[in-house]
């Protein structure tokens, strides 16, 4: 059990935990006074989670193809003091949005599997939770794209190389970069992760930089300022 401020969260029976890449998208996507959000992959919940307690007016929809992490996303979220405005749909997302057709976003998230055409790990959820198939971001931008609303945002983190390529399908499918936030352990290092937000509008993009820590063990005051709301620690 991971607590945070105002809820938490269970983590049984997930692959992926709570990690620094989901709870740096939950608390850095952005929209403007959001009254859909849909996040894609939810894992134990967390991020949808955030979401709702930073956006008290949004309803807030995930989807999860994990049969157990499906199951313990529900029951953080009726668990949350957010509930009334979760939903947890136990499926893939392409198969989601088939089923709902006439929904539209005005914020979509997601912490993808990102590993692509790599070494397979031995467990199959890690697996699943890891890597993504062949055609697997192409079917996702093409599916955030279509649901978005008319000044929706959709953002994801991802390695850089990853980032990469789905920028470029970005593009491919009448998505613009709208805003990349580059991720880095330490100042000094290369940036591993990029949180990059996609719209619908051609706009200038805005580049930042976030830096973790200071020094081992040390967070720095971004890190500390963007969390404090959610972490104990702070």
């Amino acid at each position: 059990m991971f607590h945070f401020k105002q809820f938490s969260v269970d983590q049984t029976g997930c692959a992926m935990k709570i990690n620094t890449d989901g709870v740096l998208l939950g608390a850095l996507a952005e929209a403007d006074e959001p009254l859909t959000a849909l996040d894609i992959g939810t894992g134990t919940g967390v991020i949808a989670l955030m979401l709702a307690q930073r956006f008290p007016m949004a309803h807030i929809d995930a989807v999860e193809i994990d049969e157990a992490a499906a199951v313990t996303a529900t029951r953080n979220f009726e668990n949350s003091p957010f509930k009334d405005r979760l939903t947890l749909y136990p499926s893939d997302f392409k198969s989601f949005f088939d089923a709902h057709p006439e929904k539209k976003y005005d914020l979509i998230v997601s912490n993808p599997p990102f590993y692509i055409n790599s070494l397979q790990s031995p467990g199959a959820k890690k697996n699943q939770a890891k890597h993504a198939e062949d055609g697997f971001f192409e079917e996702l931008i093409e599916q955030g794209r279509n649901h978005l609303a008319n000044a929706g945002v959709f953002w994801l983190i991802l390695p850089p190389d990853t980032s990469a390529l789905v920028k470029d399908l970005a593009l491919a499918n009448g998505l613009y970069l709208e805003k990349i936030t580059k991720i880095h352990s330490f100042k000094t290092d290369e940036a591993h992760r990029e949180i990059i937000a996609l719209g619908l509008v051609q706009t200038n993009i805005i580049e930042k930089g976030f830096v973790i820590y200071n020094e081992p063990k040390v967070y720095s005051e971004a890190y500390q300022q963007v969390l404090k709301g959610f972490l104990t620690v702070f």
